[in-house]
């Protein structure tokens, strides 16, 4: 009886074995797509709503809608707002949703807001109105990728988490278009009449995007209250909402005129604690054991 060389029964069992193999990666390929949780889609689904309201803003500016346009860049900056903080709440934070966020803040706050004021004010400064609603494109590419880039510093301190340097998108997009805010309370008649002014106070919101300036940052507002300001604080939220949705515009111009006012505050907080910190390290430094 003739028995086969071990490489000949290798050799048959090779083109049935391969298969088996691939078939095995592919169900479990398949297994660990099935298993994918609900919590990791739900903030990704928000962050694309808000990317729908950005692009619909743009639509709605070149139909010269303009007050709908500016309250679906509103929308976006409300969901951006949730987004982030939904995938904490679930614990459904990924490297995806990351980039899926910052490719997101860059169409709603970079590329719609300038649109929307070049369509509604700089277009009467031609070519100039347009390098100015470009260069406030290019201050929230700029932003968005310094914010990405400080993400991956794992040495800074506890306390700088509690602020934002330079002007964040949303609030960049909010300040940019808020002479629009003006022109809906009836204030200005024609926003093509201001084109100077709203080319300088754009140029200067882009600027503020990519200064060093810091601002405070609202990720603080998710910790713990005290239990004794909870009921006055949902019922200043509730209040607040109430009169966005009967007086949006007044609303909206106040907010802006707060924020704009929170800038040195913000400011000088950062130098107190650099302070701090500072006369901190000194006086570890100087209380040090020599080695003996």
């Amino acid at each position: 009886m003739n028995t086969p060389e071990p490489r000949d029964i290798f050799d048959e069992a090779q083109p049935f074995d391969a298969p088996a193999r691939r078939g095995s990666r592919r169900k479990r390929a398949r297994r660990r797509l099935r298993m994918i949780s609900p919590r990791f889609l739900l903030p990704n689904l928000v962050t694309l709503l808000a990317v729908c309201a950005g692009v619909t803003a743009i639509k709605l500016g070149i139909d010269g809608r303009h007050e709908l346009a500016v309250g679906a860049i509103i929308l976006a900056a409300v969901l951006d707002a949730i987004d982030g903080r939904l995938a904490r709440l679930l614990k459904g934070t990924s490297r995806f949703g990351a980039e899926l966020d910052s490719l997101a803040d860059f169409v709603n706050f970079g590329v719609a807001p300038a649109m929307l004021i070049y369509l509604w004010s700089l277009h009467a400064l031609n070519n100039l109105g347009w390098v100015v609603a470009l260069a406030l494109v290019i201050a929230c590419a700029l932003r968005l990728a310094r914010f990405n880039a400080m993400l991956e510093d794992d040495d800074r301190p506890e306390w700088h988490k509690a602020f934002f340097i330079g002007i964040p998108a949303p609030a960049g997009a909010l300040l940019a278009i808020s002479p629009m805010f003006v022109g809906f309370l009836g204030l200005i008649d024609d926003g093509a009449a201001i084109a100077p002014v709203v080319l300088a106070w754009v140029g200067l919101v882009a600027l503020g995007m990519i200064s060093r300036l810091p601002t405070f940052s609202g990720k603080k507002l998710t910790r713990r209250i005290p239990r004794e300001w909870v009921l006055p604080l949902l019922a200043g939220l509730v209040f607040s909402l109430v009169l966005l949705i009967a007086f949006p515009w007044h609303m909206m111009t106040l907010a802006v005129i707060a924020y704009v006012a929170a800038l040195p505050l913000a400011w000088k907080s950062w130098r107190r604690l650099a302070r701090a910190q500072a006369t901190a390290s000194s006086d570890n430094a100087t209380t040090k054991p020599e080695p003996s």
